[in-house]
C-alpha cells in the first residue's frame, strides 16, 4: 500500500497528490504513467507521473474528478492509502536537442507535460509553452511549467485569464513568428486532434500522449488500442506518445465515448448514496 503525504487542492474538480513510492520515483522518466486502485474491489486508474522527489521517495499525480473511481480517489486524505499502485510503465518520451520545441498542454494534460517540459529545456532546447483550459480556475501547474519554459502562453476558452481562445489560436501565433523544430501536444482527444492538424499544416514533426481507455496496462486486454498509421497499436505498452500525424483521433474519439451513458448512470448512483 503507498501512504498520501501531501494533498493539494487546484480547483473543484483537480487534486495534486504526493504519494510515497520510492523506487517508482528513483526509476521514472518523462512520459511514464502508473495504474493505481481504491479499494479491494476499485477500478484500475492510469494516471501519468506529473513529477518526482527521489529523497523524499514520492511521486505526484494530479487527479480531475469525473466519475466513481476519481471522485473517491479525490475523496482521501493525507495519512490515507492507496490499495495499490504499479509502474513505471508504458516508454519513456524520447528527449532530445532538436532546437525550439512548443509545447501545448490542455487541461489536466499539463500535469503530464511538466515532466517533458523539463526534459527538453534540460537538453538545451527553447522551450515555448502553451497552457489551455476552459477557464482561469482550471489552468494548473503554470509556475513549476514556467520554470522550465523560455515562454508561457496561457490561453483560456472565455478569456477570463491570459488570452481568449483555443490552445491551437496561441500556437498558430508562435508557429508564424518563429521556427518551430518539435511539437508535443497532451490533453483532451479533440485538442490533440487539432493541434496535430494544425503541425501537419506547417510540417512540425508533433507528438501526441494518449489518454485511451486502459484496464491492465500490460498489453493484455487490448482495451487501449489504437490505429497509427493504419496498424493496431497498445497505448500502454507501445505508448502513451505517437506520432500525433499518423493517429487516428476520429477512431480514438468514439471508442473514448464508448460508455459515457454507463458512467453518468453510475456516478449519479453513487452520488445519491454518498
Amino acid at each position: 500500500m503507498n501512504k498520501i503525504v501531501h494533498k493539494e487542492i487546484f480547483s473543484e474538480k483537480v487534486v495534486k497528490f504526493d504519494v510515497e513510492a520510492p523506487l517508482i520515483a528513483k526509476s521514472r522518466k518523462p512520459g511514464h504513467f502508473i495504474i493505481l486502485r481504491v479499494g479491494e474491489k476499485g477500478e484500475r486508474i492510469p494516471l501519468t507521473i506529473a513529477s518526482a522527489d527521489t529523497n523524499a521517495g514520492t511521486i505526484s499525480i494530479v487527479v480531475q474528478n469525473v466519475g466513481v473511481s476519481s471522485a473517491k480517489l479525490c475523496a482521501l486524505e493525507v495519512g490515507d492509502y492507496l490499495t495499490d499502485l504499479v509502474g513505471p510503465l508504458g516508454k519513456a518520451t524520447e528527449i532530445h536537442k532538436v532546437g525550439t520545441v512548443l509545447t501545448c498542454g490542455g487541461g489536466v494534460g499539463v500535469a503530464p507535460l511538466l515532466p517533458i517540459v523539463e526534459g527538453f529545456k534540460k537538453a538545451g532546447n527553447r522551450v515555448v509553452s502553451i497552457l489551455a483550459a476552459r477557464n482561469k480556475d482550471l489552468i494548473i501547474l503554470e509556475d513549476e511549467i514556467a520554470k522550465w519554459s523560455d515562454e508561457v502562453i496561457i490561453m483560456t476558452d472565455d478569456g477570463s485569464y491570459g488570452k481568449k481562445g483555443l490552445v491551437t489560436h496561441g500556437a498558430e501565433e508562435v508557429i508564424k513568428r518563429e521556427k518551430i523544430d518539435e511539437c508535443i501536444a497532451i490533453g483532451p482527444a479533440v485538442m490533440m486532434k487539432f493541434t496535430a492538424l494544425l503541425t501537419q499544416k506547417y510540417e512540425i514533426p508533433t507528438q501526441a500522449s494518449l489518454n485511451s481507455i486502459m484496464v491492465d496496462g500490460t498489453g493484455m486486454c487490448g482495451a487501449c488500442r489504437v490505429t497509427v498509421g493504419g496498424r493496431t497499436y497498445f497505448t500502454c505498452v507501445d505508448g502513451p506518445e505517437f506520432d500525433a500525424h499518423q493517429i487516428d483521433f476520429d477512431e480514438m474519439i468514439k471508442r473514448l465515448g464508448g460508455y459515457v451513458e454507463e458512467e453518468k448512470a453510475a456516478y449519479e448512483r453513487f452520488q445519491v448514496l454518498n
